[in-house]
């Protein structure tokens, strides 16, 4: 027997809405959200007020139509309905704006309120077709469109905000301050997002928010919470769109790219890399091209397709010649020759091709070193020792592997921890060897305290 949700309703006598009334703006919000197919009855609400749970997205319409009556936000807590399926709505890319901010919203401070529920959500392999798909017929699209206005102040605000999280995540990894980024995300840029004054800086303050919230993802996947970096990326996906920047939407296609690939699916990390590039057309940002060309590489080693491979290395090269700093957009300014270097020797380390490996590993070690770049010396020391375990020269990689233990100890990676444990793995075949024993017995606390 159901109990009867009296937080439901306690606030609709508080609305003082009849039931009919309720169905009738529940109809009108779900058509404003293009879910037309939403169209309750009197007996339906009773149903909801009896506890009957309204199946996705109804909890969030409800929410919304509740904000709006008062005047302030009414979230899916406060009727006694949960998370409103807010971290599976998260999966979608959903057309309407309106929905997205609410999305975005719920989906941040489901991050900072309940984060052990958030990061078991699960990565969804086939979520990225239907969103970089929609991307990309947008944007090759896409007319300018009137929208709400906020001052330019703000949006500069959030734009230093920005520069101050991405240090933050280069120099001590994604774990570091990733909370504290969403906490400031779901008080203070989300909630710009709904406010509704003029056009003129409607896209700016969009494409302010999506560098946030792919940070955010992108934060989190470095941290290993799959689930809830992709969530954060779809989000980042559509808001990007809707600030008509390109460059920036193909930008978290190359993050989707690299987590598709990193996951176990190359061919759908190839496919998103693509959709990137495609994206670029309307717009120039050779940095983003070299990345993007970099991820198929990863992709195409994964798949074993190896002329395709360095085929794709090779133009991510010619198209990084071109990249200069003071031309890209700041979420661009990790893409440089620590990250392209280390992450062509992960390609050449897939394909066996263990002399370009080191090359590449070596030019990635010698700029994060300058850098003071700790987790992307991690991940190349750790490169490097593969390619010297592949000629099977064990002393050389027990000493990069060392280097790595110690670059992973500096930050919050758990791109650096697995890079640690891959090593182990790799070591094996070498049996009991004495630098084997004394590298495990280094990796032991690393590891297990992650």
């Amino acid at each position: 027997m159901r109990t009867p949700n009296d937080k439901f309703a306690q606030w609709l006598d508080r609305s003082m809405m009849s039931r009919g009334e309720l169905a009738r703006r529940v109809k009108s919000k779900a058509i404003a959200w293009r879910q037309p197919h939403i169209s309750p009855d009197t007996t339906r609400i009773r149903c909801w007020l009896q506890g009957e749970t309204p199946r996705t997205p109804i909890p969030d319409i409800l929410a919304a139509v509740f904000s709006d009556h008062f005047g302030f936000r009414v979230t899916t807590y406060d009727l006694g309905l949960g998370d409103g399926g807010s971290t599976d709505a998260a999966l979608m890319y959903n057309s309407s704006y309106t929905a997205t901010v609410e999305v975005v919203a719920d989906l941040g401070r489901a991050d900072v309120d309940r984060r052990k529920f958030l990061s078991a959500a699960p990565f969804t392999a086939v979520a990225g077709v239907g969103p970089s798909r929609d991307w990309l017929m947008n944007t090759l699209d896409q007319q300018p469109q009137p929208g709400p206005r906020v001052r330019l102040e703000d949006v500069s605000a959030v734009r230093n905000m920005f520069a101050t999280f991405q240090r933050m995540d280069v120099l001590q990894g994604g774990g570091s301050g990733r909370l504290v980024l969403a906490e400031y995300m779901t008080q203070h840029v989300y909630p710009l997002l709904r406010r509704t004054h003029g056009a003129d800086v409607h896209r700016a303050l969009c494409e302010a928010a999506a560098e946030q919230t792919y940070l955010l993802g992108w934060m989190a996947y470095d941290n290993g919470e799959h689930g809830t970096a992709q969530r954060y990326l779809i989000q980042s996906l559509r808001l990007a769109e809707e600030s008509g920047n390109p460059g920036l939407g193909a930008h978290v296609l190359a993050g989707m790219a690299d987590q598709a690939t990193l996951l176990g699916d190359p061919a759908e990390g190839r496919r998103l890399a693509q959709a990137g590039r495609h994206g670029l057309s309307r717009t120039d940002s050779p940095a983003c091209l070299a990345d993007l060309w970099c991820l198929e590489a990863r992709a195409l080693a994964v798949l074993r397709d190896k002329a395709a491979a360095a085929r794709a290395v090779t133009e991510s090269e010619k198209a990084f010649e071109r990249a200069r700093p003071e031309a890209e957009q700041e979420w661009a300014a990790f893409i440089d020759p620590a990250y392209l270097h280390g992450e062509h020797a992960n390609t050449f380390r897939d394909l066996g091709d263990s002399g370009a490996a080191e090359e590449h590993a070596r030019r990635s070690i010698d700029h994060a070193k300058k850098q003071k770049r700790a987790r992307r010396g991690a991940m190349s020391h750790a490169a490097l020792a593969v390619a010297h375990l592949q000629r099977s020269d064990l002393e050389s990689a027990y000493s990069a592997g060392v280097r790595t233990l110690t670059l992973t100890r500096q930050v919050k990676s758990s791109r650096c921890v697995e890079a640690v444990q891959d090593l182990q793995r790799r070591m094996r075949p070498f049996g009991n060897h004495r630098l084997v024993a004394d590298f495990n017995e280094r990796a032991r606390e690393l590891v297990t305290a992650a």
